[in-house]
């Protein structure tokens, strides 16, 4: 079941005029990155600025718009992506959806931000790793 939360009805506006923005500085700096993924349907590589915290090999994306997004429901379908977070690239796989009310994923400020947006749901995901051939 998805949920949508008190920030969806602003997701066309952030989508137009925010993100763009956001792009040109999102891959660089602490608690943001660029997701790239394909389109589960169309096949088409997208580029979205989002909110990221790594906690160990752990990455966690907050929903700020529910797991409803077409970017959520793209990344749980193919069961990875890659992120561009801090200058470096990173491939994650095994995507989760959390649903955390507490909000304790992610630092103190963000929790009260997701407060007043009625944010509980997060996507988790693990850096992957690559064995080596022997």
């Amino acid at each position: 079941m998805s949920h949508r939360t008190r920030m969806w009805p602003l997701r066309h506006f952030v989508t137009r005029f925010v993100n763009p923005i956001n792009r040109l500085f999102a891959g660089c700096v602490p608690g943001f990155g660029i997701l790239t993924y394909s389109g589960r349907r169309t096949g088409r590589i997208y580029h979205t600025p989002i909110n990221v915290f790594r906690r160990g090999d752990e990455y966690i994306f907050v929903l700020t718009y529910g797991s409803d997004s077409e970017w959520v429901k793209n990344i749980l379908a193919a069961g990875e992506c890659w992120l561009r977070t801090r200058g470096r690239d990173v491939e994650l796989t095994d995507p989760e959806l959390v649903v955390d009310p507490t909000r304790s994923l992610v630092p103190a400020p963000i929790r009260f931000i997701g407060h007043l947006g009625n944010v509980t749901e997060f996507v988790r995901m693990k850096a992957a790793t690559h064995r080596q051939a022997a």
